[in-house]
């Protein structure tokens, strides 16, 4: 029972911190490239784009994170 507990704190810790690192790095990227989705008031393509963006830095952020912090684990 200590192993389950032990991997699903980790897979939580992977999840929280790869989604918030992930996040903030496609914000960043977007901000990059001329777009910030968070202070801008417009709805439109550009926007768009800019949360694509965010989204797509959780799931990689995610993705990278469990490789990394569940690797050496099974």
């Amino acid at each position: 029972m200590s192993q389950d507990l032990d991997r699903a704190m980790r897979e939580g810790l992977a999840d929280a911190v790869g989604f918030v690192g992930g996040a903030l790095a496609g914000w960043w990227l977007g901000r990059q490239f001329g777009i910030d989705f968070i202070a801008s008031p417009d709805w439109n393509g550009t926007q768009i784009v800019g949360l694509a963006l965010i989204v797509a830095g959780c799931g990689a952020g995610r993705f990278l994170a469990r490789r990394l912090i569940l690797k050496d684990r099974p």
